[in-house]
């Protein structure tokens, strides 16, 4: 199983979520938040939690089959993308296991 992240703008988050909803990526969890980075978003503003003045961000997650990963990846990419400097990242890694909290079990293959 793969864990993709992905670091979208606000503005094309929607875009994102009904992309992948529609090729079959059911379950995601979103997170708003504020990064910073090399890129400097122009409507940015001082954070009230933090002392940084930066871009906000939404971080989506999902898990998915190995062999989905990448059709997940170009989707992200293709609908989160505005051509312009700082659109994101999304980063990929290895889930060695999943139990359903209820149960304690694994969860199979054809579960997630």
């Amino acid at each position: 199983m793969k864990e993709i992240k992905a670091f979208v703008k606000p503005k094309r988050v929607q875009k994102v979520i009904e992309a992948l909803s529609e090729s079959g990526f059911k379950s995601m969890t979103l997170s708003q938040g504020e990064g910073t980075g090399a890129f400097k978003d122009k409507g940015a503003s001082p954070s009230l939690d933090f002392h940084i003045t930066d871009s906000p961000v939404v971080k989506l997650e999902l898990v998915c089959q190995n062999e989905e990963a990448q059709k997940a990846i170009d989707i992200i990419v293709e609908n989160g993308k505005t051509m312009n400097p700082g659109d994101g990242i999304i980063y990929v890694s290895d889930i060695e296991d999943a139990f359903q909290i209820k149960t304690g079990k694994s969860i199979k293959r054809h579960e997630l």
